[in-house]
């Protein structure tokens, strides 16, 4: 499965990320101009024209480092969402919050975006107005099913703003959440004293509907219904001492969903994918796609 087209990208409610998330598909391509030989006076020897690739490496070099960076921002963004959400808005009464701001001015994130990173963890726009959540169904190029969850403080606007990049792309809004569960997920961070024969009954008592390990970050992955996630998250968080990484609602496409896309439809798709993680109202992105 490819993680990078089925990722939720959160600013994630974790959400965020469906990250998330470019990085991943597309390459940048060399300029379509012919290739012209320059000839000196007197002379049979061609110039080589050589300038023309350099500069074609540059750009695709240059994307590749914009991408990256662009990564690396949401992520930071994230970070201090979450962490506001979870221990509130003052980092001098929130540790975690005020090591995700610290994290975040070293990866040269500007004070306006840690503010509005703050603001949104509180489920508040820049201007201090009441986000609502928003979500969005379409369906994008290649047959693949999207659900696009949103923090706004104005529907029409975002609602508009998504049809149009969906639109350009060749995608139509319709229902597609058929084609997805919603369920609870919470993440606990990196730690090697509690697994799940530790956790389980205790996860089962507090109602957890699965218990796993994530085993590349020694990180316990419990799924809940979608009403219990936070109940659960401060219940094993308080019977074990752990730190809650990410407690969210998350839909999961339906398996027998899913479709397989070849590395061209990948890079159309993904496309797509890119364009709509630049929405600021994007909170969470899902879809139901895996390389073949």
């Amino acid at each position: 499965m490819g993680p990078d087209l089925f990722r939720p990208r959160s600013l994630r409610l974790s959400i965020p990320t469906w990250t998330p998330q470019a990085h991943r598909l597309g390459a940048c391509t060399p300029c379509g101009r012919r290739r012209r030989h320059m000839y000196r006076h007197f002379s049979t020897t061609p110039i080589a024209s050589s300038g023309h690739n350099r500069w074609s490496k540059i750009k695709h070099d240059k994307a590749k480092t914009d991408a990256r960076t662009s990564k690396l921002r949401t992520q930071l963004s994230s970070d201090i969402i979450i962490a506001s959400r979870l221990g509130g808005p003052n980092p001098s009464f929130n540790s975690r919050l005020s090591a995700a701001i610290a994290a975040a001015k070293k990866g040269q994130l500007s004070k306006s975006s840690i503010e509005h990173a703050i603001l949104k963890g509180q489920g508040k726009s820049p201007s201090g107005a009441a986000l609502e959540p928003l979500l969005i169904e379409a369906m994008l190029p290649c047959g693949v099913a999207a659900l696009i969850e949103c923090q706004t403080d104005n529907k029409a606007r975002t609602l508009q703003d998504i049809r149009l990049i969906v639109s350009k792309a060749g995608g139509t809004m319709t229902p597609t959440s058929f084609l997805f569960e919603k369920k609870g997920r919470i993440v606990f961070e990196e730690q090697e004293t509690i697994g799940v024969d530790e956790a389980l009954e205790e996860a089962i008592e507090a109602g957890a509907s699965d218990i796993s390990m994530d085993g590349a970050d020694n990180k316990l992955v419990v799924e809940t219904p979608p009403d219990a996630v936070m109940d659960v998250a401060q219940r094993l968080q308080d019977k074990f001492g752990l730190r809650v990484e990410k407690a969210e609602v998350v839909y999961d496409p339906n398996e027998d969903s899913l479709v397989k896309l070849t590395a061209e439809q990948g890079e159309e798709v993904g496309k797509v994918l890119d364009a709509l993680e630049e929405d600021p109202a994007l909170q969470n992105l899902y879809v139901n796609a895996t390389s073949q």
